[in-house]
C-alpha cells in the first residue's frame, strides 16, 4: 500500500515527507493506520547510527488497520500503542524480560523484520524502516503482533503514544527496576519526560521525598507541580550535599536521566548505604570516560541499568493508561501537538528543548 512517511536521508538534514511503498503483513504483522507519534531523545540521535535513507519513529499509537493470518491479539479497528519490538521465544522474553530480549539490539535498530527483509521502498530503491519494529513517523506503520498493545477508548491516541517508549521507561525505572517503596526518598537527576515519568510515578506509588534535579528552571517548575518535593538546580553548588541534607544523609534510590557524567557521579554519591541508582542513558555517546567505583564499594550500594522501564508492554502498558484516567499521569501536561507536515519543526524543538514547557517532553505529531 502507498503511505506518506517521513524520510531521513542525511543525519544532517531533517526529514522530508515521501511517498513510499508499504509491505502487505505477514502472518503476525499487523498495518497500523498511525494516529500520534511522540518524538524521544533516541529518535533525535539514530541518524547517526540508523541505515539510511529510513524512516523513524517509535512512539506510534493508532487503529488497527489490517492484520495477518496468525494475528489473534488485535482485530482491524482496535486502538493501540506500539512499543519496542521482541522476538518472544527467546530465555529473556520467556522469563518476563522482554525488554532486554536477545535478539532485541537487532529489532529495535537492524532497519529490517528478524529475518532481514525489509518493510518500505520507493519503486526500485528500498529504504529502512522496522525502527522498533513500526517506524511511526508515517501515515501507517507494520508492526509486529508482540509489539502492538490495546488501549481504552477512553484514551487520547495524542496521550497515549509516548506511552510506548519514553513514559514506560521513566515510571518502569521507579515502579519495576528499583521497586520503590512507599515512604522511601528518590532523586531524579533530568526533568525531561523520562525524568519527569518518573517523578509522577514515584508520587503514585507514595515515596515520601521526591528530588527532581535538572539545569533547565522550568522543567523543574513543572516537576514540582507533577509531585516532586524538591527541585535542585544542577548547576548549583553541592549538589550532593543539598540532597543529603534533605533526605537526612542520603536518599534509598536515585534514577539518572539525564546523560551527563556528572550527573551519573552524583546520583551514586547521593545515596546512603545500600542505595540503589538506576541509569537510563549512556553519557558521551558511548564513549569511556573516568568514573570510580569505590562509592559504590564502600557503601553497599548497586547500579542497575533500566531499558523500557523492564516493562512487559501487554501488563504495563494498561496500567500506565489507567494511571492516566485515573488523572494521576498528567501526560497532557508533557505534549505539545504538532501536525505531521511539520516534523521538522517538532524534531528541532525536542532538540533544543524551545518554547513553553510542554515543548521540553515529548511533542506528539498527528
Amino acid at each position: 500500500m502507498q503511505i506518506s512517511a517521513a524520510v531521513t536521508r542525511s543525519a544532517a538534514r531533517p526529514p522530508v515527507l515521501e511517498t513510499l511503498e508499504l509491505d502487505d503483513p505477514r502472518a503476525h504483522e499487523v498495518v497500523v493506520r498511525v494516529v500520534a507519534s511522540g518524538i524521544c531523545h533516541t529518535d533525535l540521535f539514530a541518524p547517526l547510527m540508523y541505515p539510511l535513507p529510513a524512516v523513524l519513529g517509535h512512539e506510534g499509537a493508532g487503529i488497527v488497520e489490517r492484520v495477518g493470518s496468525g494475528v489473534s491479539k488485535v482485530r482491524a479497528g482496535d486502538r493501540v500503542v506500539m512499543t519496542f519490538g521482541s522476538c518472544g521465544g527467546c530465555a529473556l522474553c520467556l522469563q518476563g524480560s522482554p525488554a532486554y530480549c536477545e535478539h532485541g539490539h537487532h529489532l529495535q535498530f537492524g532497519g529490517s523484520r528478524d529475518d532481514g527483509s525489509k518493510t518500505l521502498r520507493q519503486g526500485s530503491e528500498a529504504i529502512t524502516g522496522s525502527f522498533f519494529q513500526q517506524s511511526s513517523f508515517a501515515t501507517y506503520s507494520l508492526a509486529t503482533e508482540r509489539s502492538v498493545v490495546k488501549i481504552p477508548a477512553a484514551m487520547p491516541f495524542e496521550a497515549a503514544a509516548p506511552l510506548g517508549c519514553g513514559i514506560q521507561t521513566g515510571a518502569g525505572a521507579v515502579i519495576n527496576n528499583l521497586r520503590v517503596r512507599a515512604g522511601a526518598s528518590i532523586v531524579i537527576f533530568g526533568a525531561g519526560s523520562v525524568g519527569l515519568a518518573a517523578v509522577m510515578a514515584a508520587r503514585i506509588v507514595g515515596a515520601n521525598v521526591i528530588i527532581a534535579v535538572d539545569v533547565n528552571l522550568e522543567r523543574l517548575e513543572l516537576a514540582r507541580s507533577l509531585g516532586a518535593t524538591a527541585a535542585i538546580d544542577a548547576r548549583a553548588d553541592d549538589v550532593v550535599g543539598r540532597i543529603r541534607a534533605l533526605t537526612g544523609g542520603g536518599a534509598m534510590y536515585a534514577f539518572e536521566a539525564a546523560g551527563q557524567v556528572e550527573s551519573i557521579s552524583a546520583a551514586i554519591e547521593c545515596l546512603r548505604r545500600k542505595g540503589v541508582c538506576a541509569i537510563a542513558t549512556v553519557p558521551k555517546m558511548g564513549e569511556p570516560y573516568a568514573q570510580t567505583l569505590l562509592p559504590l564499594l564502600v557503601g553497599g550500594k548497586s547500579l542497575l541499568s533500566v531499558l523500557e522501564g523492564d516493562s512487559v508492554p501487554d501488563l504495563f502498558i494498561p496500567q500506565l493508561a489507567d494511571f492516566y484516567l485515573a488523572g494521576q499521569l498528567p501526560l497532557d501536561r508533557l505534549t505539545t501537538n504538532y501536525a505531521f507536515t511539520d516534523i521538522a519543526h517538532a524534531l528541532d524543538d525536542a532538540h533544543h528543548a524551545q518554547g513553553d514547557q510542554a515543548r521540553l517532553a515529548d511533542g506528539l505529531m498527528h
